[in-house]
């Protein structure tokens, strides 16, 4: 085997993989075939990809573009090894996407890859983020965000920008209810979808309109502010704040908290009474 390809998230209809290739120059190309619709997003190392629609160099930024039931062939004639985030999409879920996308009525792709765009890059960026820090709940919002933009981008489709409906925003409001009760439990983008009675893609755009952040952004903002406050208003250890607030990992809490509230979890709690945390220098505490 050349390549390695670890599962990152899954849900009904699409899941994103890690794959990491290995081939070089001396193994010989051989040929494989999409199961389903494919956004690879490349994040190191360089290939050759050929596929129905065509032949396509991808570079770290580029996207590779599979059509369900295609066959294709990947070489490295001019270097070794690539490592890419790769998203896949059942054809009803696809559909259910591009009908979310303006502009867009074509099932399939007519080119082999997007090269590097600067519109991509921040949203590149963060699947790799996601990818490195192990955040499985973003993968859900981050799938749909990039093959819509896929969609896209390929057809040509420009966003109307039109204000949310009494509908939409009504909708929006009960799914914020929802997610404020069930906060501390998985809250996934398809089930608040469907209550709503909208495609996953329509729902997450109108909500980001309506609530200025994305469904998985206003779940992190609820469960981090309610562990705020139980640290501030309790002596319950740290874990079992982050564990019931929704966290399944401790060092993904930790790491959230700072970067939100600009301290970590012990530190916030100890300011609650006005006491000073001081923390002596790296060499001296490791020292002690």
């Amino acid at each position: 085997m050349t390549a390695t390809t670890r599962t990152l998230a899954s849900g009904p209809g699409w899941h994103v993989a890690d794959v990491i290739c290995t081939a070089g120059a001396g193994d010989r190309p051989f040929e494989e075939a999409h199961r389903d619709f494919c956004i690879a997003a490349v994040t190191s190392g360089t290939f050759r990809y050929r596929a129905q629609q065509g032949t396509g160099m991808m570079a770290p930024g580029a996207l590779l573009l599979g059509n369900s039931g295609t066959c294709y062939e990947c070489g490295h004639e001019h270097g070794s090894g690539d490592r890419c985030l790769s998203f896949h999409f059942k054809p009803v879920y696809m559909e259910r996407i591009i009908a979310g996308v303006p502009g867009a009525s074509t099932l399939a792709f007519e080119a082999p890859r997007l090269p590097p765009l600067p519109a991509l890059a921040p949203l590149l960026a963060e699947a790799e983020a996601a990818r490195e820090m192990a955040d499985k709940g973003a993968f859900e919002e981050l799938s749909l965000r990039i093959a819509a933009a896929a969609v896209a981008t390929v057809s040509g489709a420009t966003s109307t920008r039109r204000g949310p409906s009494r509908r939409d925003q009504k909708r929006v409001a009960e799914a914020v209810r929802r997610i404020e009760l069930d906060a501390d439990g998985p809250v996934s983008l398809s089930t608040l979808a469907d209550e709503t009675a909208t495609s996953p893609y329509h729902f997450l755009r109108i909500f980001r309109q309506v609530a200025g952040m994305t469904p998985y952004q206003f779940l992190l903002k609820t469960r981090l502010h309610r562990a705020a406050l139980r640290l501030r208003l309790s002596a319950d250890a740290i874990s079992a704040i982050a564990f019931d607030a929704g966290f399944n990992d401790l060092s993904t809490f930790n790491r959230r908290f700072r970067r939100v509230m600009g301290q970590t979890p012990g530190d916030y709690r100890a300011s609650r009474s006005g006491r000073i945390v001081i923390r002596a220098p790296k060499a001296r505490r490791d020292a002690l």
